[in-house]
């Protein structure tokens, strides 16, 4: 290069230029690689905090339709609903708790020996035939699974996160159950534009179904609940008031709720006498027979399609992942997920149509 005459320029854009096609698609590729990247390690990292926030869904929706159902006698403004449905939940859990409190804790106290004693005289029988170790590891065994059992409820810390995510739940409810509209608007915000629409429907439906499950499963928990009290007292199982109470509650999560109950209700049958026991077998077997058959398709006609296989192994995969509460949760979350799937399939059907017109 001689003196004083001018550089030659390079003209192709520098690799770290974004006005670079090639760059520029690149980074692109990159962030969205990144980005997903990121949302599956904070969905990862942030599981039992986004379960809890879908329990305040369930909750709300459960607070909506007890609104909207309301609204069919009283023509008055939305939160003087929510305020009486509130109220008249309160009032009903507070006023069962009073009148069945003191026989509740001495049934459960009784419920725990009875199925102390129950679990013992059961391995002592395997024991005797052959099918379990010998009756001095046998003890050793049922020493150590009885205190751990008995350990469990000296878990204060555990028990007070318990309390605590059970009252986000509620609190979070709440708040949505006031203003849904608000919630919804700040959701489709995040949205493009002409998707909206689209995202809305999908919203609604969404909304309609987990009311529709929640008061299925309501409706069938209260039937179940009730229907078991009564025949286990009539048929002199002991502690008839705590069973039907735990066969309720147990009743929100199909097949697995079903087969916990039935094991205590003939357990503690069994431990007032055999007659008693195969009372309890008969009784477990009618109202099962009887929800499944007659209660079950009733409320399935007006509600989510959910099939028996799909709804198990949703559960046994949200046990397995997230434990107790996304075993709670499993139900809800199955039938968010199918409308999700239904509309996108509709979508895409809408598609091309309009694409092969």
């Amino acid at each position: 290069m001689s003196q004083g005459a001018k550089p030659e320029l390079v003209s192709e854009p520098a690799p770290n230029e974004l006005r670079d096609p090639f760059v520029r698609q690149e980074l692109k590729r990159a962030t969205i690689w990144l980005g997903l990247a990121g949302a599956i390690a904070l969905v990862v990292l942030l599981v039992q905090p986004l379960l809890i926030i879908f329990g305040g869904l369930v909750f709300a929706s459960m607070l909506d339709g007890g609104v909207r159902l309301l609204r069919r006698v009283l023509p008055i403004g939305r939160p003087w609903r929510l305020l009486i449905v509130v109220v008249l939940t309160v009032a009903f859990i507070v006023g069962v708790m009073y009148l069945t409190g003191a026989g509740i804790t001495e049934q459960v106290q009784q419920l725990r020996s009875t199925l102390m004693t129950q679990a013992t005289k059961l391995m002592d029988w395997a024991s005797r035939i052959g099918i379990m170790p010998g009756k001095a590891d046998l003890n050793g065994i049922a020493q150590q699974a009885l205190g751990s059992f008995g350990k469990l409820t000296s878990y204060l810390g555990i028990a007070f996160g318990a309390l605590a995510s059970l009252v986000m739940v509620l609190v979070i409810g709440l708040f949505i159950a006031m203003e849904p509209r608000l919630y919804e608007s700040g959701l489709q915000w995040l949205i493009p534009r002409d998707q909206r629409a689209r995202f809305a429907g999908t919203i609604e439906q969404m909304a309609t179904t987990m009311r529709r499950l929640l008061a299925g499963r309501l409706f069938g928990m209260a039937l179940e609940g009730v229907m078991t009290g009564i025949a286990l007292a009539l048929a002199g199982v002991p502690m008839a008031l705590v069973l039907g109470i735990i066969t309720g509650i147990l009743a929100f999560v199909p097949n697995i709720g079903a087969i916990t109950s039935g094991v205590l209700m003939v357990a503690v049958g069994f431990s007032a006498g055999m007659h008693t026991g195969f009372w309890a077998i008969a009784i477990y077997v009618f109202i099962q027979t009887l929800d499944g058959y007659v209660v079950i398709p009733m409320v399935a006609r007006r509600t989510v399609d959910l099939p028996p296989a799909l709804t198990l192994s949703m559960q046994i995969l949200a046990g397995t992942l997230f434990g107790v509460l996304g075993l709670t949760l499993a139900d809800p979350l199955t039938a968010m997920i199918k409308v999700a799937l239904e509309r996108s399939s509709e979508a895409e059907a809408q598609d091309e149509s309009a694409g092969a017109a």
